[in-house]
């Protein structure tokens, strides 16, 4: 058997299972894929354009750099939980496409910003309208895809966020040689307002086809017996699934270990991407700038999220095909090892330097393990309600993380050397693994079947059940 042979107790989908994945991928995954792309589009083009000209036209200065992107942050971690009972109540087709026409709105109005403060309220907005977008979208995927098909998707759906911060990258320079000065605007000015014009054809997509969850869904191009197959998938429910009612909720959410292990997994997880969410590949660039122009400042960055894409997207398929997550997490801790120890060197050569970074990249296979076992676990529950405040709690707590522990471990004052973070790193290397196998313990004592059967199996026994319960 090869190293990523299928494993014989995953069960091969039926005909009408695939066409069922099929649809879901082209309309469900293909607006949730873009509507990340527009999230990490419009938030790295921040960073971009403090290395482009925003810092001097507005004189930043000390560690505002870092105060801004805490600001960010601290928007999603006040809208997470009111985001994730919202879409109990309000349809997702309705309430993920009205976030994006907002945050792409707020966007825009970044390059009106003429001072820190102004910067500081649009930045909170931004991050309290786009919390919408990642748990909003492992939640759907949850109500939709089976076991086997989510750490694929969840890898793709990260990566093309990954694509567009490398697109940000590339646009920033194109603006910058192309536009700036035009109507005396500065070319970080024009990417703002271009970035923003680009989401609203896709909120109108989302509007018109996005297929909400199995149950409620009104989508014309699902046939009924696609339908009984998908509502056949998910699995018994529980009669209040979708009540949030804080009398019930608190206790169906708190009473159980999934929210604190996941919450666990997800800030040790963003300990483990500081290198590469920091941006501190910008900073050290530009603090010397005398050595790189402004272009290649903009550009050699990208190297980071190329590496990410590459590196989740086989972390996923790796993970669907054999069902074990521990190997990828290895992996992840010991890839980012390398590049704490390496970041450690305060003489290191700028190869050295870029390779340390690019290596970086490979921390987001955390997103994949994390929220593909994350929606498989907490599918067994039969409780959509409380899985989606924990999808959003996820995600909730590497953004609350971050409101303190970039400034504390990775401050942009510290540039070009961040001793304390890659010490920290290191630690966190070995806690991210200690930790999965906490998640490893609970996934295996949750499993309501045997251990010869898969979950997938569970699945499709479900499905045959119920349809021969409707024939019947």
């Amino acid at each position: 058997m090869g190293f990523l042979s299928r494993d014989p107790s995953r069960p091969q989908r039926t005909e009408d299972e695939k066409k069922l994945v099929r649809k879901l991928d082209t309309f469900l995954m293909f607006y949730c894929c873009a509507s990340y792309f527009f999230n990490t589009l419009d938030r790295q083009s921040f960073a971009n354009a403090y290395v482009s000209g925003l810092r001097e036209d507005l004189g930043l200065v000390a560690n505002e750099y870092s105060v801004l992107l805490s600001m960010y942050t601290a928007g999603g971690v006040v809208a997470q939980i009111p985001h994730a009972l919202i879409i109990q109540k309000v349809a997702p087709r309705i309430w993920l496409p009205l976030m994006l026409i907002l945050w792409s709105g707020v966007t825009m109005c970044l390059a009106a910003c003429k001072s820190f403060e102004a910067l500081c309220a649009a930045r909170f907005f931004h991050g309290f309208l786009a919390a919408s977008v990642y748990g909003g979208s492992m939640y759907v995927f949850g109500s939709w895809y089976i076991p086997s098909e989510l750490s694929k998707r969840a890898a793709i759906f990260t990566a093309v966020g990954q694509v567009g911060s490398l697109s940000s990258g590339l646009m920033m320079t194109a603006m910058n040689k192309s536009l700036h000065g035009t109507a005396g605007l500065a070319g970080y000015q024009w990417a703002f307002i271009i970035n923003g014009l680009m989401g609203v054809p896709f909120c109108i997509f989302g509007f018109l086809f996005f297929p909400n969850i199995p149950e409620t869904t009104t989508a014309s191009y699902f046939t009924k017996e696609e339908l009984q197959v998908a509502r056949g998938r998910r699995g018994p429910r529980k009669t209040n699934s979708h009540s949030i009612h804080w009398r019930t909720l608190v206790g169906r959410v708190l009473k159980t270990p999934y929210i604190y292990t996941f919450a666990s997994l997800a800030v040790i997880s963003g300990m483990l991407e500081a290198f590469a969410v920091q941006g501190m590949l910008l900073l050290w660039m530009k603090y010397n700038k005398r050595r790189f122009s402004q272009t290649a400042i903009t550009t050699y960055p990208l190297g980071i999220q190329s590496v990410a894409i590459v590196s989740q997207i086989g972390a996923g398929i790796f993970i669907d095909k054999t069902g074990q997550r521990i190997p990828m997490m290895v992996l992840a801790a010991a890839f980012q090892l390398v590049t704490a120890t390496l970041l450690l060197h305060p003489r290191l050569p700028d190869g050295g330097v870029f390779a340390a970074h690019y290596l970086g990249g490979t921390s987001f296979i955390a997103h994949p393990v994390m929220y593909g076992w994350a929606n498989s676990i907490l599918q067994r529950t039969g409780d959509d309600a409380a899985r989606s405040v924990i999808l959003y709690t996820m995600p909730m707590s590497g953004q609350l993380l971050y409101t303190w522990w970039g400034i504390v471990m990775y401050p942009a004052t510290d540039v070009p050397y961040w001793k304390k973070g890659s010490i920290a790193m290191i630690v966190v290397c070995f806690v991210y693994i200690a930790v999965g196998y906490g998640v490893k313990k609970l996934d295996d004592r949750t499993k309501p079947v045997t251990p010869d059967t898969s979950d997938d199996e569970l699945a499709q026994a479900i499905v045959v059940d119920h349809l021969t319960t409707k024939v019947d």
